[in-house]
């Protein structure tokens, strides 16, 4: 079987769970109506209140835009996945979710190391904080961080895309690039050596500033003040939550794709198959939740629009 014969994948980590999955379609209905909800109110009071556009509320602001889109980019078709009974996906339509779930998740990276150097700056150089992290460089910043992500995420699907392809059966609920590649019937030592580089730019040199910029953080308030050791708690506490969540998401994928599943009962496997998706839920409904929660100005904000949305309708 070659490219021009395979025109569907077929998602063979679906099982057969009667009714209960109309219990599941209801679990991930629900969680995605929440991910929409906190999310968007949140965008909406970043972008509506003047006190917020901020570096550091730029910078939420385009993360709960990315959690928008990563969550769409699984949680709709997984939706429809659910309830149908033929498990299958056209092979554009799966190289589509490749390109939006790795986007997302590089974006997501990208966004996460971004923020630890604001957070460094504003530790680190208080008093040069609104030199150094001006308007333009922020937006510079978000440019950089949404665009280059896309850009080698697009590279990458296209050197897949371009194989033939000698089967369409992938033991997961969703499309991945390894998935894909291990379809292929002739070598791919070309897009091995292109993921490992795509790799070193997209995650470890992510996690590279993520690390000497907290190293940097904790070498400060070990050596500053106490008002200072505060400072970096309340507005490190957050990150480093989300940071350990997505990184506990990615290490959970990982460790589910490398187990072998033969044996085990066709609920579990449908839930161990859904590591993905308790990436993208987890990480897309924290986000809001704990940024919401424990910074006080956003916070007020909040309540502040909702104060001012029920005036208006009562």
């Amino acid at each position: 079987m070659n490219l021009t014969n395979v025109s569907y994948i077929v998602l063979y980590a679906y099982y057969d769970t009667g009714v209960l999955k109309y219990l599941f379609f209801s679990v991930v209905l629900f969680l995605y109506g929440l991910i929409i909800c906190f999310n968007l109110v949140l965008i909406v009071v970043i972008c509506v209140h003047r006190s917020l556009h901020e570096p550091m509320y730029m910078f939420l602001c385009s993360l709960f835009v990315n959690e928008l889109y990563g969550s769409s980019g699984l949680f709709p078709f997984l939706l429809v996945q659910i309830l149908s009974d033929v498990h299958t996906i056209s092979l554009p339509l799966c190289f589509l979710q490749v390109f939006c779930l790795y986007s997302y998740g590089s974006v997501e990276f990208f966004t996460l190391a971004v923020m630890s150097y604001d957070r460094y700056v504003a530790i680190c150089f208080p008093l040069q904080y609104n030199t150094l992290m001006t308007s333009n460089k922020t937006v510079r910043l978000i440019v950089v961080m949404w665009c280059y992500p896309f850009l080698t995420v697009m590279i990458l699907v296209s050197v897949t895309a371009s194989l033939q392809l000698c089967g369409n059966i992938i033991n997961k609920i969703y499309c991945d690039n390894p998935s894909i590649i291990k379809l292929a019937c002739f070598n791919i030592t070309f897009n091995n050596v292109y993921g490992i580089v795509n790799a070193f730019f997209l995650i470890i040199f992510p996690a590279v500033l993520i690390f000497c910029t907290y190293m940097s953080i904790i070498r400060v308030c070990f050596f500053g003040s106490k008002h200072t050791r505060q400072k970096a708690v309340s507005t490190c506490t957050p990150h480093l939550i989300s940071l350990f969540n997505f990184f506990f998401g990615c290490f959970l994928d990982l460790l589910i794709s490398k187990l072998n599943m033969n044996g085990v009962p066709n609920v579990f496997q449908v839930i161990g198959h859904s590591a993905l998706a308790y990436l993208i839920t987890c990480q897309t409904l924290l986000n809001p939740v704990i940024y919401g929660l424990k910074m006080s100005t956003i916070r007020t904000s909040c309540k502040s629009l909702v104060g001012k949305i029920l005036h208006l309708f009562l």
